[in-house]
């Protein structure tokens, strides 16, 4: 329930992301996410932002601890299917074992599968282990501030661009967010 603000926030913002990429690429999404008791759903792959929107839209925020270890292995499985260039995960908390998840991404950082990790909040164990999982799969780390939704719109975009286009097209971003996921990429 904790997540219903910037869920909503998301919603509003997600077309942005597609707002970065020229328009002769082509930026394939697949929403997951996890609530209540052991609930974890995916999405159908979509490429373009009303149909993002409307999968966004239908879906409620509810009560339940963090689900990421579901979220690693999703995206393991994915990227066994087709190559994912990048994964953004947004959250505010860690309710699993820290040292399991770290080991689910360092699997996705073999794989050369980016984790781009978004922290709302500034508990200091998440920002930890957020950082480490960034950094076991050469992805980036950043916190945000629900009250400042450009800067997540920025963040979005700027995962995006990277997608898309790799560090070559998130070099031509402008946003501060873009220069800090940036540097953090090796």
């Amino acid at each position: 329930m904790s997540r219903q603000p910037t869920w909503d926030l998301a919603c509003g913002l997600q077309a942005e992301m597609f707002k970065a990429i020229p328009p002769e690429s082509a930026l394939d999404v697949q929403l997951l996410y996890f609530r209540g008791f052991g609930e974890c759903r995916n999405s159908k792959w979509v490429r373009d932002a009303n149909a993002l929107s409307r999968l966004m839209t239908g879906i409620e925020c509810r009560g339940g601890h963090t689900q990421i270890r579901k979220v690693f292995s999703h995206a393991k499985a994915e990227h066994g299917k087709q190559r994912l260039n990048a994964v953004v995960y947004i959250g505010d908390a860690i309710e699993e074992d820290v040292d399991m998840l770290a080991q689910r991404a360092g699997e996705l950082g073999l794989l050369k599968c980016p984790l781009f990790l978004f922290q709302e909040g500034s508990d200091q164990r998440v920002e930890a282990a957020f950082r480490d999982f960034a950094r076991l799969t050469k992805g980036a780390y950043a916190r945000f501030d629900s009250n400042a939704p450009a800067q997540l719109a920025d963040l979005l975009k700027a995962v995006a661009a990277f997608a898309s286009g790799g560090r070559t097209l998130l070099g031509q971003q402008k946003s501060a967010s873009a220069k800090a996921l940036l540097e953090q990429l090796r």
